[in-house]
């Protein structure tokens, strides 16, 4: 058996059954063992960060971890941006890299680079195998290695020889890390914060903005007053009727200001004290004020849901009804604009669905009108690599399949990876894309305020998208995607049921 083979078999005896590609040649012999251990779904991705992020989709709607499969180190330079995303969301995924064959390197081939410099600074695990009989057992610590809490990369350079040579041996799964359990001490003092009545906040991300961990949450600030928060940024968030409403932190540093003005204690679990996303000029990089106190109930890598378990138990805090709300009804026609098309989004959200958000300077409105609408996971992209939206909505659609995705997407950056809509054409996946078109990078817009920096012509040019302006319906349509634009509320009303109701990937601009 050869390297290759011993490879595949071993992640499907792992678990793993799902590659997210874009091989070169030194990934051949992986792509052909597929053949010969069947049982992987493998979805091509057209550039490496659609790879990249797709996989980071499909982990936060699985808990599981996919492969990804990227060609040497340029292959995986072009994935990084969206790696870091997946790193900040804690989600599982074992990189194959591809390499120069061991005895060829040292001849400094061009593609030849330092593969463990570029995947160290997003991975938890990086191992380059370089004997054959080693691939086996180097794919099953690949595979534990991602799901080290709290999850992460965990990237495996493979030679081409290692790949091709005779001499492979399939390895045995290895168990799965499990999440340690918090200090009863660390239980103790959180409960004598929440109990003592000054002003608290518990701030929630990861395990805690699921939808059990906010149902304690709730019952924990339902007994002792404590605001239920969460940070900015969040890999997935439990949202919608049925569910506890929660308070995020806002991305501009003023508004988050005032929202925590006055907040005494931050009990954190799975986070800390809310971190400003940029330094500003005379704001501060804390956004709680300088006297709250942090106080740790779980660090990320620990068991976030049992402690807020064990500390609801402390508080001895009763069960709750959770607050009905009516449906959303639809606004009426007229212009569209953010609010109104919230409020449209928020009446037609089908249940179950899952909304993914890269549209921040439009967040706001859009997380607003939802939060009373049908059930849904709302994933966001805590890393800032702008570009990871349509990859996560790949992803995601490909693990959580009967599921509808809504994509709320930025214009400007959804030209990052844009080839998305290929691989959601390919994959006939359902997937709704509300394109946010405002023709500019209105972030920088913003952030050229808040940094107090003076515009001349030239500046505002970098942020103009409209010579020429983007033809999103015949990009769309050229990769496979129906498209239609929406010009008044009425028509966005129309065309996102139509979306909604149909299988496979649609795409509305809505013009803003």
């Amino acid at each position: 058996m050869i390297g290759a083979e011993s490879l595949v078999r071993t992640l499907l005896a792992s678990g793993v059954d799902t590659c997210f590609a874009n091989p070169g040649t030194s990934e051949m012999h992986f792509v052909a063992a597929l053949d010969r251990a069947p049982g992987m779904r493998c979805v091509l991705g057209l550039f490496e960060g659609v790879v990249a992020g797709a996989a980071d989709g499909y982990a936060r709607m699985t808990g599981k971890a996919a492969v990804t499969l990227f060609h040497c180190g340029p292959g995986l330079g072009n994935g990084i941006a969206y790696l870091h995303n997946a790193k900040r969301a804690q989600s599982p995924i074992v990189n194959v890299v591809g390499d120069q064959a061991t005895y060829h390197a040292p001849l400094d081939p061009p593609l030849a680079s330092d593969v463990e410099g570029l995947a160290r600074p997003v991975s938890q695990w990086v191992k380059k195998v370089t004997r054959v009989e080693d691939l086996g057992s180097g794919a099953a610590e690949a595979v534990q290695a991602a799901y080290a809490p709290p999850g992460g990369n965990a990237t495996l350079i493979l030679p081409s020889d290692v790949s091709w040579n005779d001499g492979g041996v399939p390895a045995a799964p290895l168990p799965k890390p499990k999440r340690a359990s918090v200090d009863s001490a660390a239980i103790a003092e959180a409960a004598r914060v929440l109990r003592s009545g000054e002003p608290a906040v518990l701030m929630l991300a990861g395990p805690g903005v699921q939808d059990d961990g906010l149902k304690v949450a709730h019952r924990i600030g339902a007994a002792t007053g404590a605001r239920i928060m969460c940070q900015t940024f969040n890999a997935r968030i439990a949202r919608g009727r049925g569910r506890p409403v929660i308070e995020i932190v806002p991305y501009p540093v003023d508004d988050a200001v005032d929202l925590l003005k006055g907040v005494k204690h931050v009990v954190g679990a799975g986070t800390g004290l809310p971190v400003a996303f940029f330094a500003y000029p005379g704001k501060p990089g804390i956004m709680t004020p300088k006297d709250t106190a942090l106080h740790v109930l779980a660090r990320p890598d620990q068991d976030v849901k049992g402690a807020l378990d064990r500390l609801a138990d402390e508080l001895g805090c009763p069960d709750v009804p959770l607050p009905e709300h009516r449906s959303n009804a639809i606004p009426g026609d007229g212009p569209v604009t953010v609010e109104g098309a919230g409020a449209t989004l928020a009446a037609l959200v089908p249940d179950d669905t899952i909304i993914v958000d890269e549209g921040i300077t439009l967040r706001g409105p859009f997380f607003q009108a939802t939060k009373h609408a049908a059930r849904h996971d709302w994933l966001q992209v805590p890393g800032g690599a702008i570009g990871g939206g349509l990859p996560l909505a790949t992803g995601a659609a490909i693990g959580a399949p009967g599921r509808r995705v809504i994509a709320l997407q930025a214009d400007g950056s959804a030209m990052y990876t844009v080839q998305a809509l290929w691989t959601q054409a390919r994959e006939n996946l359902d997937v709704t894309t509300v394109l946010l078109s405002n023709r500019k990078y209105a972030i920088l817009v913003h952030e050229l305020k808040q940094v107090g920096a003076v515009a001349g012509k030239t500046a505002r040019d970098l942020f103009e998208l409209d010579r020429p302006e983007i033809d999103w319906l015949s990009m769309a349509r050229s990769m496979g995607v129906e498209a239609a634009r929406a010009d008044t509320l009425s028509r966005f009303a129309d065309l996102l049921s139509h979306a909604n109701g149909r299988r496979g990937p649609f795409l509305i601009e809505l013009r803003l």
